[in-house]
């Protein structure tokens, strides 16, 4: 794949070749659990890494490894290992490398499970952890230059679509000797390439854009081989393994990335830009906008804005228990990343595992609404949320 350069062809054909039997264009499912070797030789050298080849599903599957070759291409890596989901990736990665009496720096706006493991899980491992104001540069700097062991960012985050600047984060981490892992979810390497920047690690809810059907659960994280490895050993010992039969959804889906997560991007700026002039919406955040607080900065490191925006209603949860079910073009449910278009409240979908007060301390207001732009044609959307604004007359 080296000499095709086009990030639309490389979804198509990056991390498959290898993978063909019988001559088939599509890489099959394998179910088998295990596998087998009549050269015991053979069998042990496999085992320990000494040659390729799979022993057992926990550890490794042709079907997952097309996977995340595929996915490690796109986002310019040395190597990938995937997980059973998302939070997985994010989970199995930050344990890995985190010890007790270690400390974390990260932002307010992750999403928020990944909220949760900082201000819940890691602390009662004794692990300390810095959440700075996103978008606060400078404070990040400064808690950074403390020392720490992993500086994790999330950009765009999780459901306010706030941007943090990831080449200045990853020079002010580098002084430290401190690693980089960037949540890369909502932007897709189509739109952005973390690596590129010099982050240490790419993660990826591969649930929601990678996917893209909305059928499939599962995690992909991406990096250096050394740290990959790393990763791969706690995952493979701990058991968060890929399913097959998902590895071949995300596989799938992954071949019309380009196309979808163009025409999302293209409809989320039409929309965020429709929102922008309806008298119920209080407020719109969309990188895309030249409003946006960090728009200069999205322009910088973004190719694309994305297809996730979201918007608050001057109603509060009142207005947004009356304007989301008139909404005909869309899914009222907890994922986004689709070919439909999905939209929620963040209580039930980014945060559900916060309560009001948390919610509001993340600067997350009850009447928001995360609208994740399906592939839909752009005139029925827009149509279809001015008749469901009419209800907030």
């Amino acid at each position: 794949m080296d000499k095709y350069t086009q990030i639309g062809t490389k979804s198509v054909w990056a991390g498959e070749k290898d993978y063909l039997v019988h001559g088939a264009t599509q890489v099959p499912v394998v179910f088998s659990v295990a596998y087998g070797y009549d050269d015991i030789d053979e069998w042990y050298d496999v085992a320990v890494g000494k040659k390729k080849g799979h022993i057992y599903g926990r550890n490794t599957n042709p079907t997952v490894q097309a996977f995340e070759d595929k996915i490690k291409i796109l986002e310019g890596a040395e190597d990938s290992t995937s997980f059973s989901t998302g939070m997985a990736a994010i989970s199995n990665s930050l344990a890995t490398f985190l010890r007790p009496g270690d400390r974390i720096v990260s932002i307010k706006d992750t999403y928020g499970g990944t909220n949760k493991i900082f201000s819940e899980f890691l602390p009662q491992l004794n692990i300390n952890v810095t959440l700075c104001e996103t978008g606060d540069h400078v404070s990040i700097e400064k808690e950074v230059g403390k020392g720490c062991k992993i500086l994790y960012l999330e950009t765009p985050t999780n459901p306010t679509v706030k941007i943090t600047d990831i080449k200045r984060m990853v020079d002010a981490a580098k002084k430290v000797g401190a690693l980089v892992f960037v949540d890369n979810t909502f932007a897709t390497p189509i739109n952005q390439t973390p690596l590129s920047f010099g982050a240490d690690l790419v993660i990826h809810s591969a649930t929601k854009f990678l996917g893209g059907h909305a059928d499939a659960l599962g995690g992909v994280a991406c990096g250096r081989t050394e740290l990959i490895e790393q990763i791969y050993h706690y995952r493979e010992i701990n058991g968060a393994t890929l399913d097959p039969m998902a590895a071949y959804l995300l596989l799938r889906g992954a071949k019309t990335l380009h196309l979808r997560v163009r025409t999302q991007c293209a409809n989320a700026m039409r929309v965020a830009e429709f929102l922008q002039t309806v008298d119920a919406v209080d407020e719109v955040f969309y990188p895309g906008l030249e409003t946006h607080k960090h728009h200069d900065i999205a322009k910088q490191q973004m190719k694309q804005f994305g297809g996730m925006l979201s918007f608050s209603l001057k109603g509060g949860m009142d207005a947004v228990r009356s304007f989301l079910p008139k909404l005909q073009l869309a899914n009222r449910a907890a994922n986004l990343g689709a070919v439909e278009t999905t939209v929620g409240p963040a209580r039930t979908t980014s945060h559900v595992e916060c309560n009001p007060e948390e919610r509001q301390a993340l600067g997350i207001p009850e009447g928001l609404i995360r609208y994740s732009a399906g592939i839909e044609e752009i005139d029925d959307l827009l149509d279809d949320l001015k008749q469901a604004f009419e209800v907030l007359d």
